[in-house]
């Protein structure tokens, strides 16, 4: 690692399937060096930049914690789940709600040509997006660090409680429409397609025993198959945003269920992921 800035600053680039802090012991491995941190935390699933504080540039980290970031997110419509991503377990579907059902699979759910998600045009998802600039008040994700009585909300969720989750401002800066692809899916698992126009590598790299896509090995989704929209857009975000909670509020003004499917952070303030420092596990 030669990356180390000036101030004790080392720029990570984070590969999905690990957490921010699997990142500080592969980089203590591959530099020998103990005193480290990171200033705030991406997903497992999500990549892109971190900003790792070396020795004396740890006591700067909180410097970094309320600067603006800039995300390319993947969000996938017809689909909601409990996480607010596609590592949970689908609460929704189509125009249904799931809440009363104790165990669901997307495999049984076909989506017809009378379901609001068919119509649906790229025209309407970016006015819809421009419509979210700004400061909005939103639900945090039931799975997020955010305490209540002392714990954190994911440790509640993780337990099967009812989690009380609580409102938070926050704001987009700017929203760029990057495009709009089919994504189908085989066997319970996205399907790769060189026609599509945006790569879902997360979605493609993810365990499918952890996620909401697993079915049996010899099942496939309904009897052709399915196919669900991703959108891709581009969020100029204060501090403290959840892209998971501008998923589904993106799916609610849609008229749709939403989850994010995708996440890549490329800017934290004036630092860019084009000179972060990639690294293997």
């Amino acid at each position: 690692m030669n990356l180390i800035l000036p101030q004790n600053i080392l720029l990570v680039d984070k590969p999905s399937g690990i957490t921010s802090f699997d990142c500080i012991r592969i980089l203590r491995r591959k530099t020998g060096i103990r005193k480290m941190g990171h200033a705030g935390t991406l997903d497992p699933m999500a990549t892109g930049l971190m900003i790792i504080g070396v020795e004396a540039g740890t006591k700067r980290l909180h410097e970094f914690l309320k600067l603006d970031k800039t995300y390319e997110a993947e969000i996938l419509l017809g689909v909601q789940t409990d996480t607010g991503d596609v590592t949970g377990k689908v609460i929704r579907h189509g125009a249904g709600n799931m809440e009363q059902a104790e165990e669901f699979s997307i495999i049984n759910y076909q989506f017809s040509k009378n379901d609001p998600i068919s119509k649906i045009s790229k025209e309407e998802i970016e006015k819809v997006l421009m419509g979210m600039v700004g400061k909005l008040e939103l639900p945090v994700p039931a799975y997020s660090a955010i305490k209540r009585g002392g714990e954190a909300l994911y440790k509640k969720a993780r337990r099967g409680e009812k989690v009380d989750t609580p409102i938070k401002t926050m704001e987009i800066t700017s929203v760029e429409f990057l495009g709009l692809h089919i994504l189908p899916f085989v066997k319970g698992v996205p399907h790769s397609n060189e026609g599509r126009d945006l790569k879902s590598s997360a979605l493609a790299d993810l365990p499918v025993s952890s996620t909401a896509w697993q079915v049996g090995s010899d099942t496939s989704f309904c009897k052709g198959g399915i196919s669900l929209p991703v959108i891709k857009a581009r969020f100029d975000v204060t501090s403290g945003t959840y892209i998971r909670s501008l998923a589904e509020d993106l799916g609610r003004r849609l008229g749709v269920p939403a989850t994010l499917a995708g996440l890549r952070r490329t800017r934290i303030g004036e630092f860019r992921v084009e000179d972060a420092q990639k690294i293997d596990p």
